[in-house]
């Protein structure tokens, strides 16, 4: 029996309908692997199925996903049927992130790839932290089931993975290779191309201009602060910025009303992205992610009044920093 086979058993007793739920700004790795799971649950009898994310999505080439793919992705305020009565399918993401929002669904299952955040209760768990994107993990499903992949779906998740593994260089896993490769001959290239050419939109570029004239270098470490962007934009930022010579680290941050958000980038070996935003937000956030990428949430009123966001956060990065080159 496949995982596949185990999921499609749990949910065949859903009491009502079955959302898939990425995280909250869904960019393409999260995009690909839930086109991918609706249509394998589609395929094996699920009907009442949907996908839901809670926040807008703003991001150029994850706006042009959503067309190109036809995804039929909602967002929960729009989900007039979604109660407690339902069961949701996490995909991208796991109970109790600071980039999921807890729908009033019962989360029965979690397909993710970052950082194990222990027993939450699922009635399924396929939860890989050594893969470098979730959509390596749904492609895999397609061939161990010997499940035909649509050229769309395989032409998204080759582009999830191309995306969340920076074309195979950061993070990327036997299985990220492997179905890279299946993936390649039975997708359409030219939409690879178009996606390429909207990963930024113009609007964007005027947040960029203003957030690159904060970057501040420390040694190899760069900090990067940003005003009213999104998630997707932020860890997109600091992916620019770590392609500057002589900056192995970025820590590029947001100030929210409801807190601070945090975007961490590494290529160092020894100085790991989820163990710096660990540091960062120990005792006043949650935080987590994988060695080259990772993301913290530190709740506005976990902030001490007299603390200075930025000071704070350079502070602490710089120590973990230093502390990692001693």
């Amino acid at each position: 029996m496949t995982k596949l086979d185990t999921l499609v058993d749990i949910l065949k007793d859903a009491p009502d309908e079955v959302f898939i739920q990425p995280h909250n700004v869904p960019d393409p790795d999260a995009i690909a692997s839930s086109l991918g799971m609706y249509y394998l649950l589609s395929q094996r009898g699920i009907q009442k199925l949907a996908i839901v994310y809670d926040q807008e999505i703003e991001k150029a080439n994850s706006l042009r996903m959503l067309e190109m793919f036809n995804v039929p992705m909602i967002q929960a305020k729009d989900a007039l049927t979604l109660g407690t009565e339902d069961w949701a399918v996490l995909v991208d993401a796991q109970k109790g992130n600071a980039n999921i929002t807890d729908l009033p669904t019962d989360e029965v299952a979690s397909i993710d790839h970052h950082e194990y955040r222990g027993n939450n209760g699922y009635r399924f768990e396929d939860i890989r932290p050594n893969v470098g994107s979730c959509s390596a993990i749904v492609a895999e499903y397609f061939f161990e089931n010997n499940i035909a992949v649509p050229q769309g779906i395989a032409t998204a998740l080759l582009y999830g993975i191309f995306m969340d593994t920076d074309n195979l260089t950061r993070g990327a896993s036997d299985l990220d290779i492997n179905m890279f490769y299946k993936l390649y001959s039975m997708s359409n290239i030219d939409m690879i191309v178009e996606l390429k050419g909207n990963d930024i939109a113009a609007d964007d570029l005027k947040l960029y201009a203003e957030a690159f004239n904060t970057v501040e270098i420390y040694d190899e470490l760069g900090f990067l602060r940003l005003q009213h962007v999104n998630d997707s934009l932020l860890g997109a930022a600091g992916d620019i910025v770590i392609s500057v010579a002589g900056i192995e680290i970025v820590v590029a941050y947001v100030e929210r009303d409801s807190g601070i958000k945090i975007s961490v980038r590494s290529t160092r070996r020894d100085v790991l992205a989820n163990s710096l935003v660990h540091h960062i937000v120990e005792g006043c956030g949650i935080g987590g992610g994988h060695d080259n990428m990772a993301g913290g949430f530190i709740p506005r009123e976990r902030m001490l009044p007299n603390r200075v966001v930025d000071t704070f956060i350079k502070h602490r990065a710089i120590a973990f920093y230093e502390q990692c080159n001693a």
